[in-house]
């Protein structure tokens, strides 16, 4: 048997006990999980707010963990927790990203917030040099990595993003990886602070400042949003320099207005940007071995599994203030 953490319905997470997977269909692989980290996902289904989920559902999409079994027995791997179908337009085209029928651990199916998990081999990326608590790590900042790169951003480049919580944090460091000078707004004071003193953004704005002056008069080159607020995203269309673009990383559920007229003089871009591909893994992996993506700032705390449940309360409402949790099994 196994313990594993259930979000049963809103506002309840509690430990169950589980068969141990002793085998894997063909052409996947059992996988012992090393470290786990909580995500705004996790939040928001313990919320209540989570638009694709049924309940109970057994969370954790941000996994690292060591192969159960084979010829790479024992070897730590980061899992890529989008399932794609492989046979879809998008897939086909290499986009299992935007999978038409894509299964998302946690969300769609059961997630690894537990001992083990059968997962397809090709999801499955060798972290070789990094820790598990750092693989844990590599799926969150992946969709920040993939966000800059669909953006083009470059040498040179002003950037904004908006909301500062993890992932933004993410899209933050990665355009500064870029060779951006990267600017951050959020609404909370205890996020920008975060920001500050734990990863060195200090061109920080709250929504409402006039920060179309001096060097930034003409507006940002890309603008990220990360809020996951339709009113900021909306917002954020004026800040957008003319030949700029609007990088959606958030999700809303909202219709999204923009003045048609502003939008054709800027010849803007709006792109979006879901999830990420096995390069943005790869690239991410590799920015934490060459030392450019301070992992110790990320981690901000360390729990157990079976005492996730009790502490799970706490988080939600301390999540200002946190950056990545991590649960060890």
């Amino acid at each position: 048997m196994m313990q594993c953490v259930v979000c049963d319905e809103p506002g309840k997470i509690s430990i169950h006990e589980r068969d141990l997977p002793l085998e894997a269909r063909e052409g996947w692989v059992l996988v012992d999980i090393a470290a786990a980290g909580i995500c705004g996902t996790d939040y928001h289904i313990f919320e209540g707010k989570h638009p694709f989920l049924q309940y109970p559902r057994m969370i954790g999409h941000e996994l690292s963990g060591h192969v159960a079994s084979g010829p790479d027995q024992g070897r730590l791997v980061v899992i890529n927790p989008y399932i794609s179908c492989g046979t879809c337009r998008a897939c086909r085209r290499g986009k299992p990203n935007c999978c038409t029928r894509i299964e998302v651990l946690g969300v769609h199916r059961d997630g690894g917030m537990c001992q083990r998990i059968a997962v397809p081999a090709e999801n499955l990326y060798p972290a070789d040099g990094l820790t598990p608590q750092q693989a844990a790590m590599v799926e969150f900042l992946a969709i920040g990595a993939h966000a800059v790169q669909r953006s083009g951003t470059g040498p040179g480049d002003l950037v904004l993003v908006t909301g500062a919580g993890p992932i933004g944090i993410g899209a933050a460091l990665f355009a500064r990886i870029a060779g951006a000078e990267v600017h951050l707004m959020d609404l909370s004071d205890a996020r920008l602070d975060l920001a500050r003193s734990h990863f060195g953004f200090d061109k920080n704005h709250k929504p409402g400042d006039d920060i179309l002056q001096g060097d930034r008069a003409e507006g940002f080159d890309v603008v990220f949003d990360a809020t996951g607020n339709a009113k900021a995203i909306e917002a954020g269309f004026p800040l957008v320099a003319h030949g700029g673009s609007t990088v959606l990383v958030s999700v809303v559920k909202d219709d999204i207005s923009f003045t048609d007229s502003e939008f054709h003089k800027r010849e803007a871009r709006i792109i979006g940007s879901r999830n990420a591909l096995k390069d943005d893994f790869e690239r991410v992996m590799k920015a934490i071995r060459d030392g450019h993506i301070p992992t110790d700032a990320i981690a901000s705390r360390t729990i157990a599994l079976p005492d996730l449940p009790k502490q799970f309360p706490a988080l939600v409402e301390d999540r200002e203030k946190l950056v990545k949790v991590l649960v060890t099994p």
